[in-house]
């Protein structure tokens, strides 16, 4: 072979920028058949369960666990575990169903709002106000994502956002994922500093039979150390992008997404009428009613899709909509996230063929031997580890923390570690892995929404994955230290 011949150094770049990675439902299903396969090799077993009255829901008994007769999954299972997704209750987590109806009411909602052109007239007002300054948003939004997050566990709630954020930040001279990051980076660093957080620290502290109070100081130092962190990390590439708009990792789909979110507005000016500054007052006044019905008054999925669904009708009369606009504009809305609710019970699948297989109680029972005799700094860190790799199976904060408080919580005893220090653990393990992992129906809806592709995502939010478990794991050490 000439030198001729060989590829030269752009046509190897031109190559590796052409190279396409598959979509996040494929790395899902992808995901799906190689936790099936492990349903073949690993050993099926499980732990005895006794009701726990303060949870109400059975939890799992240290030192009971024993073999079972194995349940493999098979290609059958493999091609339900998206359907059963939606709807199974022998997982951990609540139904998806529920969810992705949240995702569709909320996609008719605001694309109601959407159709009366206040949103925008509303985003061109606040960027002009801004201009030279918009960079402050970044801040303040994540602070207020992660009082929601490190309060009730932000999770599910927070995928309204991603619609309502992308356009501003983008009319800022940002990018989607500025926007993202801003959504899921807040509530997560809040969840992974979780205080008072029902969800995570409170199940969890009475699952390893100790006040959830206790270690809150901690708590509170990762929250607000973390947050900083998170902020610092995103407003460099936020403004890195409003500086050079080629620096952003979704530059190529840089017209597309002006296009989507933006739509073919010229430069002149909305009217910012009196009916639209209405609508404007009760799109920011449902999001308001949400958040106190979820912090205060408990409410779940459905109660919560009725008020959007009451939000949007009232709109469409403020709005002095035609029956016909109004039907075509909701499901025109509820249209554009079909794909987010889709990826929603698809992601959940995992863990049911996980849980089908009766492999999760093994998984457990390993670590539970594995850190069985250390000493305290490496029992902490060894259980933050464990917890990390257990998250990417279980997703959900409350299911991990009812399946492995009752197992890990006692260990700490004999190696010498408050309780309240396993709790933290797992907690700010459950916290960072939830920016990640494709198992999570936030961070794909999250993404889908921002039309941020996943792996691009991973890419760019890994460094900061691991100063934020640097962090962890030297918070954790000087606090098994500060115990001894």
């Amino acid at each position: 072979m000439t030198s001729q011949t060989l590829p030269s150094g752009h046509e190897k770049k031109r190559f590796f920028s052409n190279l396409k990675f598959p979509s996040a439902y494929t790395i899902l299903f992808i995901l799906i058949a190689l936790v099936a396969l492990m349903t073949w090799i690993v050993p099926a077993g499980q732990y005895d369960r006794a009701m726990n009255e303060t949870l109400g829901r059975e939890v799992p008994v240290s030192g009971t666990y024993k073999r079972v007769e194995g349940h493999p999954q098979g290609i059958v299972d493999v091609f339900l575990a998206p359907i059963d997704g939606f709807y199974d209750h022998d997982t951990y987590q609540a139904a998806a169903i529920d969810v992705s109806l949240f995702v569709l009411i909320i996609g008719g909602f605001l694309g109601t709002v959407g159709k009366t052109g206040a949103i925008d007239a509303g985003i061109e007002r606040v960027t002009a106000r801004l201009k030279g300054r918009e960079e402050l948003m970044i801040p303040i939004l994540m602070a207020l994502f992660a009082a929601g997050g490190t309060v009730y566990g932000m999770a599910e709630e927070s995928l309204p956002f991603y619609s309502l954020l992308v356009p501003v930040m983008i009319a800022a001279r940002f990018d989607p994922l500025v926007a993202a990051a801003t959504v899921l980076l807040g509530a997560g660093i809040g969840c992974l500093g979780s205080t008072i957080n029902p969800f995570a620290t409170v199940i969890a502290a009475n699952a390893a039979s100790i006040p959830f109070t206790d270690g809150i100081l901690l708590r509170v130092v990762m929250l607000v150390v973390g947050w900083l962190i998170c902020v610092a990390y995103v407003m460099r590439y936020a403004k890195m992008v409003r500086k050079d708009q080629s620096k952003s990792i979704v530059f190529d789909k840089y017209e597309e997404n002006r296009v989507h979110f933006l739509g073919n507005k010229g430069d002149e000016l909305l009217e910012f009428t009196t009916t639209r500054k209405l609508i404007l007052y009760i799109f920011g006044g449902s999001f308001a009613v949400m958040i106190y019905g979820v912090a205060v008054a408990g409410w779940w999925m459905a109660k919560i899709s009725a008020l959007f669904l009451a939000a949007s009708i009232i709109v469409g009369f403020v709005a002095r909509m035609s029956e016909e606009e109004f039907i075509s504009s909701f499901i025109d809305g509820a249209r554009d996230l079909l794909g987010v609710a889709l990826i929603i019970g698809i992601a959940r699948g995992i863990v049911v063929v996980m849980d089908h297989g009766m492999i999760t109680d093994t998984i457990l029972h390993s670590a539970e031997t594995t850190i069985s005799g250390l000493s305290s700094v490496i029992f902490i860190n060894v259980m933050y580890v464990l917890e990390i790799l257990l998250s990417f199976l279980v997703p959900s904060t409350s299911g991990l923390a009812v399946l492995t408080m009752p197992i890990l919580a006692p260990l700490a005893d004999f190696a010498g570690v408050g309780r309240e220090l396993v709790v933290t653990a797992y907690q700010s393990a459950s916290g960072i892995v939830n920016l990640i992992t494709p198992t999570s129906a936030v961070v794909m809806g999250g993404l889908a929404i921002a039309r941020v592709p996943y792996v691009r995502w991973i890419k760019w939010v890994m460094p900061l994955i691991g100063i934020l478990a640097l962090f962890s794991i030297i918070s954790l050490s000087v606090g098994a230290m500060i115990s001894m």
